[in-house]
């Protein structure tokens, strides 16, 4: 047994986690030793059969091996690597915790976007007596950015510990996370103050203009930062910024001076291009990738969004034709680049062509990504799915929606149904699925909770529609009421005079 203890473990520390897994399957009465070394091999593959393995061999272990801590540490690092965050929770609350287990724990929850199980952990780890590692709080910020809201973060922040704050990754997450959270002068200010700056240090910064429609000062930054210190990270970021702000000609002049032209890098220019209607000249730059590079369906996904903003169908229809050429076995992308054919046709007042593609999705049985919001009301994380009826009081949050959409027809508004993206069912209308979207429900659920608030922040994982922008720079103006929605591009903060940080350039 020593023997193949000693080889397995060979296996694992060279990344040869497979071989150490087949040697595994060839010992007949494993010890708590091997165990242990198999969890690590599973937990290296991260496959759908190392999963099965595990709980397989969980399931036959001997009793008294589960009270082994190291094997049971190993155990939950092998379920959380292969993506079965339930079982570990299960597991979890079984076993010995540790500061160990519970970042292990966050980690895994974050990886698979459950960021109010992290926060929730790590309440459960103060009120269980531990004292936070770099670890966890790494942990706890990364969960605080993929929320995005300021009072939650504010009130957890505070609790870190002077001696983790000076450390530089802790410094570096907090710039990314303030930067997400639509703080831009507490990142800033955090940015100011480290002494010794790395280049992600500078790139999160950077990239925190950029979120927030701040491109020229992401130029300002990317300009004083150390040539040796730049990576392809940094050139996407502030060729983000460029791209959002509407600064093509400063992103040309920075995109020219890159050495090595990176597909993610190009795509970002293509953005920055289609979002100006610089059509031409992103076609031109995909042509030039294309001759030393495969195609890549970003980058045609980046060209036909500036099409449907420009409602040219023309183009839109010979970008969504090529695609089909040459991504055929991409579903997934070709269903969201349909439906955004379906949406310019609908812009320029074709129902014909933009219903025939919708029923034609509908027939294949074409899945379009759920539309999904979440908003923290009084220190509780709350997710909204589009037309959601989960929420135990969803009927006081529809009659919300409601009064909303009144007082935005009696300000003008007119629903714009281009932005439909589905076929309507016979009891439905153009306002009641606008209305539905999962951003309009996460606010309805803030005025119904706190009536009177002045602030609401709400994260998106799509990009918000046109209606809805338009819909809530109306909400902000009429309820006195700043809300900031951060969307799967940027982050938009409507303030009370009706007007958006993106001055309608998204």
């Amino acid at each position: 047994m020593g023997m193949y203890g000693a080889m397995m473990k060979g296996y694992v520390t060279n990344n040869q986690a497979n071989r150490a897994i087949d040697l595994f399957n060839e010992i007949e009465h494993p010890d708590h030793v091997v165990l242990n070394l198999l969890f690590n091999a599973c937990a290296q593959v991260r496959t759908t059969e190392a999963l099965t393995l595990v709980k397989r061999i969980y399931r036959t272990m001997p009793s008294t091996i589960h009270s082994n801590y190291y094997l049971l540490t190993s155990l939950l690092d092998a379920l959380i690597k292969c993506r079965d965050t339930a079982s570990a929770e299960i597991l979890f609350s079984k076993i010995k915790r540790s500061v160990i287990n519970y970042g292990n724990l966050m980690n895994g929850l974050n990886d698979e976007n459950q960021a109010e199980k992290t926060i929730k952990l790590f309440y459960q780890m103060k009120n269980e007596g531990f004292e936070g590692s770099a670890i966890t709080y790494l942990c706890v910020i990364r969960a605080l950015s993929l929320i995005g809201d300021y009072p939650l973060a504010q009130s957890i922040i505070k609790q870190i510990p002077e001696s983790i704050l000076i450390d530089r990754k802790i410094q570096n997450a907090l710039i990314d996370m303030w930067g997400k959270t639509g703080c831009v002068d507490k990142a800033r200010k955090i940015f100011e103050k480290c002494s010794n700056p790395d280049g992600i240090t500078y790139t999160a910064m950077i990239n925190s203009y950029a979120l927030n429609g701040m491109g020229m000062q992401a130029i300002e930054l990317f300009s004083q930062t150390p040539e040796e210190l730049i990576s392809e990270a940094t050139y996407i970021c502030v060729l983000n910024g460029c791209s959002h702000a509407g600064l093509a000609d400063q992103a040309r002049s920075i995109f020219h001076i890159m050495k090595l032209k990176t597909e993610r890098i190009t795509t970002v220019m293509v953005d920055c291009l289609s979002r100006a209607s610089l059509f031409v000249e992103a076609q031109e730059l995909i042509d030039r990738f294309e001759h030393t590079h495969s195609p890549e369906i970003v980058m045609y996904m980046a060209l036909l969004s500036g099409a449907r903003n420009e409602k040219n169908s023309d183009l839109a229809q010979n970008v969504y034709n090529r695609m089909k050429i040459l991504f055929p076995l991409t579903k997934d992308s070709l269903t969201s680049a349909a439906v955004l054919l379906a949406n310019t046709y609908a812009s320029i007042g074709d129902t014909e062509k933009s219903s025939d593609i919708r029923m034609g999705l509908h027939r294949s049985g074409a899945k379009k990504k759920v539309g999904k919001s979440m908003t923290v009301v009084d220190g509780e994380v709350y997710e909204f799915r589009a037309h959601d009826r989960s929420h135990p009081r969803s009927v006081e949050i529809y009659h919300e929606v409601q009064k909303i959409s009144e007082e935005l027809i009696s300000h003008g508004h007119e629903y714009d149904s281009s932005w439909i993206t589905r076929t309507m069912d016979d009891d439905e209308s153009v306002a009641s699925i606008l209305c539905g979207h999962s951003e309009r429900l996460a606010i309805a659920w803030n005025f119904v909770a706190n009536p009177h608030t002045s602030r609401i922040q709400v994260t998106k994982n799509l990009r918000v529609c046109g209606d809805c922008h338009r819909a809530t720079k109306l909400i902000a103006a009429i309820r006195g009421c700043e809300i900031v929605v951060r969307d799967a591009n940027r982050i938009h903060h409507f303030d009370k005079s009706g007007q958006c940080s993106c001055n309608d350039y998204f």
